[in-house]
């Protein structure tokens, strides 16, 4: 057997062990027995609140513990595969094998970092809004390309989209922007995109082709469900309607059913714009309010809140988490981590789990390698 098949094989059996231990493989196999049986109860419904949460966990807990015997699976195949080929001087049906292996290393990996999500929200959907900054039509634009990053990144990862809300800019781009974006750990990998983005690129908007620096701030907040009980008075809420911009038909331009909501004391504010009823976006609104006032509370919570405050600040010089240069050369740098890429095209097209991999890794206090260690 060739050393870099060892070495692979090697490096996913430890990988495996770690995912078999955080997930506390004899105990998760019990719980899922059990959520699988109350599945079957006929007054599960009747609470159906209690009912999707038990439902979430099962998925949940079901797609992690699949994922590792995929795994197993996958790299056992893979050896047997690489075994015989060797066996036979097979150097094609070699390659196959060591592909295979150096696929299921990257998603061993991933899934190790994922494994690490054990916040109190990091399961939930999640919300991102996309605020543009300092620049102008300049910084407008950007925000619109940072809003199709995370929509590529999202549609990769299989996750759904739903654009909440968001306002034109005058030339070009947006000033704003809300996606809900749902599926398995929405929040848990999202959180650490929070911050300010700088892009430093040749102007399109420049007839003299000078090189411009904008920015644009991503915020992130889980979705959170009725048994969550955040209170929220009337009095300080201030509720303006508006015209809806964008697609939708004539009946969303003529009439004021987009919502937006300002909380006062917080100084929050949220909008939505996706139904034709002003009532159903009010409803919609409010439960984004809610999850923002979730989420801050979850902030003071976290000793990780530390970080997320620290690029919460002024979308402009100074403040940024992340660098994009297109020009005079070509990377994309995150200032916490120091993950750098040199082909920003590819991250610009969703290719993130790197860096917030890294983001993520930093933020619970361990490293890949220090994750292993622990395991041992």
């Amino acid at each position: 057997m060739s050393a870099e098949t060892e070495a692979l094989n090697e490096q996913i059996k430890q990988s495996v062990a770690l995912l078999r231990r955080h997930l506390d493989w004899d105990v998760a196999l019990d719980r899922l027995a059990e959520l699988n049986n109350r599945v079957e109860d006929p007054d599960l419904w009747n609470d159906s609140a209690a009912a999707q949460a038990m439902m979430r966990e099962r998925n949940t807990l079901a797609a992690r513990m699949e994922g590792v015997q995929k795994l197993e699976t996958d790299v056992r195949d893979a050896m047997e595969l690489a075994e015989m080929a060797e066996a036979e001087g097979d150097q094609a049906m070699v390659a196959d094998a060591i592909a295979s292996l150096k696929a299921s290393a990257a998603d061993a990996k991933r899934r190790e970092i994922e494994s690490l999500l054990s916040g109190e929200a990091d399961a939930n959907d999640a919300f991102l809004e996309v605020n543009a900054g300092a620049g102008g039509t300049e910084a407008q634009d950007w925000a619109e390309m940072l809003l199709r990053m995370y929509s590529r990144w999202a549609e990769q990862h299989g996750y759904k989209i739903q654009l909440m809300e968001e306002s034109e800019g005058e030339q070009a781009g947006l000033k704003s922007a809300t996606l809900q974006i749902t599926g398995p750990n929405a929040y848990g990998w999202l959180k650490t995109e929070a911050g300010v983005h700088r892009l430093v690129r040749i102007s399109p908007f420049d007839s003299a082709a000078r090189r411009q620096t904008s920015f644009a701030s991503i915020w992130v907040y889980p979705v959170v469900d009725d048994t969550i009980d955040i209170e929220i008075n009337d009095a300080d809420l201030k509720v303006d309607t508006f015209r809806a911009s964008g697609a939708g038909g004539q009946h969303v331009n003529k009439t004021e059913s987009a919502i937006r909501i300002t909380h006062v004391p917080s100084g929050i504010i949220v909008a939505c714009q996706t139904d034709r009823s002003q009532h159903r976006n009010r409803a919609t609104a409010m439960g984004m309010l809610k999850a923002r006032l979730y989420e801050a509370e979850l902030q003071k919570r976290e000793a990780a809140a530390a970080i997320t405050e620290a690029g919460k600040t002024d979308i402009g010089w100074g403040h940024q988490i992340r660098s994009y240069v297109l020009a005079p050369y070509q990377l994309v740098k995150d200032l916490r981590t120091g993950v750098e890429k040199g082909n920003p095209d590819a991250v610009l097209d969703g290719g993130l789990d790197d860096f917030m991999a890294a983001s993520l890794a930093a933020r619970v206090g361990a490293t890949r390698s220090e994750a292993s260690a622990s395991a041992q």
